[in-house]
């Protein structure tokens, strides 16, 4: 957006921003509206809008329960939207503990995992391996990216589930998978 605008003009922007795309950042925000992160903050407390960390937190919880087949601990990323056997969503912010040594690139296993267990977790089955993976990387992730992974349950074959995940990074594909999920328990 270019120049500054005024404060109800963008603050009525905003909120159709993160109503669009909910886990934009502070930062991102300040830039493009041409302010201060400050006047950012400012205007979310103003309008009751949490920090991102909290955004994204809540989302999780409120899908954490939906999940049969996987421990919380067991998913690389935070599921922000989950339909049992039709489709999520799950977020990431990528950190420096996932890059390798002497770069400030994300190592692909990270973001391998990231789909794998959205995944796992949108299909409706206790536990399941990963019969099949067709992947491809098309751009790198440094550390700091903020990776948003949406997956879709495309259809079932016999007892199996196929899966396509799509990984961005502002907007941006840098993964897609398709997962060809087998069930070894049922519900």
């Amino acid at each position: 957006m270019k120049g500054k605008t005024k404060k109800s003009e963008r603050q009525y922007e905003l909120k159709k921003i993160m109503s669009e795309t909910p886990f934009v950042s502070d930062e991102e925000l300040s830039e493009f509206f041409n302010v201060s992160i400050q006047t950012i903050r400012l205007d979310r407390l103003e309008m009751g809008i949490p920090e991102l960390r909290e955004r994204t937190k809540a989302a999780a919880q409120k899908n954490y329960s939906k999940i049969v087949g996987l421990g919380i601990s067991e998913l690389i990323g935070e599921i922000i939207e989950l339909e049992i056997n039709d489709h999520g969503i799950s977020f990431l912010e990528a950190s420096s503990e996932m890059a390798f040594e002497k770069t400030d690139i994300i190592k692909g296993h990270y973001i391998f995992s990231m789909a794998e267990s959205l995944a796992l977790a949108v299909i409706n089955t206790r536990a399941a391996l990963t019969g099949v993976a067709n992947m491809k990387y098309s751009k790198p992730v440094s550390v700091g990216d903020k990776l948003i992974a949406k997956a879709v349950v495309s259809k079932k074959r016999n007892e199996d589930y196929i899966v396509h995940v799509k990984i961005m990074v502002k907007q941006e594909q840098v993964f897609r998978g398709k997962f060809i999920l087998v069930p070894i328990l049922e519900n």
